[in-house]
């Protein structure tokens, strides 16, 4: 399996919107890349739909999204019908990204992402419902992996490429349930002296049992 900050595998792959060499299709784009156990599924329809929705907030964080499953381009063709149904869009609108059609699972054997406990109706395994973030350099950044029976919280996956690019400019890093826009911590590999120069709103330091004085806080620096 490949590390956070090693360049993410390339491939080639017949999708919706015809072949293409991931990393070209990429660009100078932030990606994410979501897969999906099987077409015509409940849980990933709600998935593929909320993802259209939520297009413009991808959009505006310079981000590409592409979809993944084990089914044919045909079929993924037919599915999208009800994904944009039960999204709210007309039949006759484009599907707005591609979905990869990887019948052989070979895409999915590259990333890893296979799911040893749901098979088809032929006994071979399926794609699990993982999400990959890659950056503009093609490193990859994040991923989680869910149960075919969990949908996704699309909601977080923004949360965390908010917090990837606010943290790839600024010298903070971003606590638990942060929003953007709320408070950062101050990298505890930044010396004291150094904090009114390159912290100029401010910095507080929380006072904790160990005497140790490594929980600071500054407002969301503006990037």
């Amino acid at each position: 399996m490949f590390l956070l900050g090693e360049i993410f595998p390339n491939f080639i792959a017949n999708t919706t919107e015809g072949e293409i060499d991931f990393h070209v299709w990429l660009g100078s784009s932030w990606g994410v890349l979501f897969s999906h156990p099987a077409d015509f599924t409940p849980v990933c329809t709600t998935e593929l739909a909320r993802v259209i929705r939520l297009l413009p907030e991808f959009s505006k964080r310079n981000v590409k999204v592409i979809g993944l499953s084990c089914d044919s381009v045909q079929s993924h063709m037919e599915w999208s019908k009800d994904i944009k149904n039960y999204a709210g869009f007309n039949e006759a609108d484009k599907f707005p990204y591609p979905i990869i059609a990887d019948r052989d699972r070979k895409i999915a054997s590259l990333l890893g992402m296979i799911d040893k406990d749901e098979l088809d109706s032929e006994g071979v395994p399926l794609t699990a419902r993982a999400v990959f973030i890659i950056d503009p350099n093609k490193k990859f950044r994040m991923s989680f992996l869910y149960p075919a029976t969990t949908g996704r919280n699309f909601d977080e996956i923004l949360r965390v490429i908010d917090s990837l690019q606010l943290t790839d400019s600024a010298k903070v890093a971003t606590p638990a349930d942060w929003k953007m826009g709320d408070d950062c911590m101050v990298l505890p590999t930044i010396p004291e002296d150094q904090l009114p120069r390159m912290f100029p709103q401010g910095v507080t330091s929380v006072p904790m049992p160990s005497g140790k004085w490594y929980l600071r806080k500054t407002a969301c620096p503006r990037v």
